[in-house]
């Protein structure tokens, strides 16, 4: 382990008390990040879902309503990253809100990579948060998180990608476009992140974000975000992770483990 940090300052148009509500309850944390359960207490556990299985378990290191959440590894590993994360929150002069995040725990091995592939990360699930407080503040989410992994690097997958989703490139910020995977619904939005790493469409009901993220062995992802009224969540996983395993098969060993 060392001492580097990531730390993100995210101004955000809404109150303390809708922040503290988005980043420190379990319901909160869901509309942006990835499902969570969060127990709301100094030791209490912090469960987070990454979709196929893969699920995180913490502790509550820090716990001043309003102010500040941070939590940490319940058991810190022999080896390997032991991630602890902090989150602050300030009211802003004028109105509104500042929210500083911190993330420490860096291997030291090959910090670099990881905490490039963090940083970029947190970029866009902080968007997420500014814009689901924008649009969609006070509505609750229900998730369709779909992950596979690919050899190669984000510059072979893109085009594939693309072409499965019924795109002719990437397209930029601002535009509308309609995705069109073969099995899952068609989505129809407005582009508002358009990364090397991550495609993002804002639709009436909800933010929809695929990801391609690596150089030497990328990962592939398809998280959504669906506000309001409910949909079968368990119906649209299944069929964005058939979707993205017909078209990046699970490399042999991987599928023999």
């Amino acid at each position: 382990m060392n001492d580097r940090r990531l730390e993100k300052t995210v101004e955000l148009d809404a109150t303390p008390e809708q922040v503290w509500d988005a980043i420190a309850t379990g319901p909160g944390i869901s509309t942006w990040f990835v499902p969570h359960e969060v127990e709301p207490r100094q030791g209490g556990v912090v469960t987070s879902k990454f979709g196929g299985g893969m699920d995180a378990t913490g502790r509550v290191t820090a716990w001043e309503p309003g102010k500040r959440f941070a939590y940490g590894s319940t058991e810190p590993p022999e080896q390997g990253a032991d991630y602890a994360f902090e989150f602050l929150v300030e009211g802003r002069d004028g109105g509104g809100t500042v929210l500083r995040f911190a993330q420490s725990g860096f291997t030291d091995e090959g910090w670099e990579q990881e905490y490039d592939s963090f940083d970029k990360g947190w970029d866009l699930f902080f968007g997420n948060l500014r814009t689901y407080l924008q649009h969609f503040a006070g509505q609750p989410v229900r998730n369709a998180l779909a992950m596979g992994f690919t050899p190669g690097g984000a510059a072979e997958v893109w085009p594939v990608l693309h072409a499965a989703l019924g795109l002719t490139g990437h397209p930029s910020v601002g535009d509308t476009v309609t995705l069109r995977p073969e099995g899952p619904d068609p989505i129809t939005g407005v582009v508002d992140v358009a990364s090397p790493e991550f495609l993002g469409v804002r639709s009436a009901h909800g933010l929809h974000r695929i990801g391609a993220e690596g150089d030497a062995g990328c990962g592939v992802s398809a998280y959504h975000y669906f506000y309001g009224e409910p949909v079968d969540d368990e119906a649209i996983t299944a069929a964005w992770q058939e979707w993205l395993m017909r078209l990046f098969p699970a490399p042999a060993e991987m599928a023999q483990a």
